[in-house]
């Protein structure tokens, strides 16, 4: 399987402008998974936005994932639910999403917490930050070795995330990256949501065939 585009959104958004944003990235075709990631808002604003933009992502068969709450992911009908290591345990939110969902765990950089993850029922593994990044405030720095590591050994996806861009993208899509976790660099792209998502995928694209 080639290296997918796994979307986060902004850490703030108003609802309707945003969906059209979001409906121009994913009629790309380029997305396999889009994260609504609202880290401190009140549970209704992530419950509406939730509503607006799961039947985007349904209609564009793109997985729908929520950031931190099972519970919320849960209320919403959401394919899955991604949670950090302060959140809810990777057990306690398959005990609440239940069996057919997706479970998603950020391991950073340590090698033994995505093996964890992995025994623990996880369905993908993320790891990062890569490369600086102003969404998420992080003092942790992975490199593309772990990717490396964990793609040879074991089948479970695995997730890179943190700053990546269509110029650095490379050596993780190389190193095996399932899926790059992308934010900034798509919805701030000068050209438009569509055209963030065309170029990382070019660059994705130009990295597998050159391997």
């Amino acid at each position: 399987m080639s290296t997918q585009i796994y979307l986060i959104s902004p850490p703030e958004f108003d609802t309707g402008k945003f969906a059209e944003q979001l409906e121009a990235a994913l009629a790309t075709g380029h997305v396999g998974a889009f994260q609504l990631r609202l880290k401190g808002a009140e549970d209704e604003i992530v419950l509406a936005a939730g509503r607006e933009l799961a039947p985007l992502c349904a209609r564009h068969e793109v997985s729908f994932i929520v950031n931190d709450r099972p519970d919320l992911a849960a209320d919403l009908d959401a394919d899955g639910v991604h949670v950090g290591e302060e959140d809810a345990g990777i057990e306690e939110a398959r005990r609440i999403v239940g069996a057919g969902r997706i479970v998603g765990a950020t391991c950073r950089n340590s090698r033994h917490a995505a093996i964890e993850a992995g025994e623990a029922g996880a369905d993908y593994v993320a790891f990062g930050a890569f490369f600086p990044t102003e969404t998420k405030a992080t003092t942790v720095r992975a490199e593309p070795e772990i990717i490396e590591w964990w793609s040879q050994i074991f089948t479970l996806p695995c997730v890179a995330i943190g700053g990546i861009t269509a110029d650095n993208c490379a050596p993780l899509v190389r190193a095996g990256a399932d899926f790059l976790a992308v934010s900034g660099f798509v919805w701030r792209h000068p050209d438009g949501p569509a055209a963030g998502v065309a170029a990382l995928q070019a660059a994705i694209e130009t990295t597998t065939e050159a391997a």
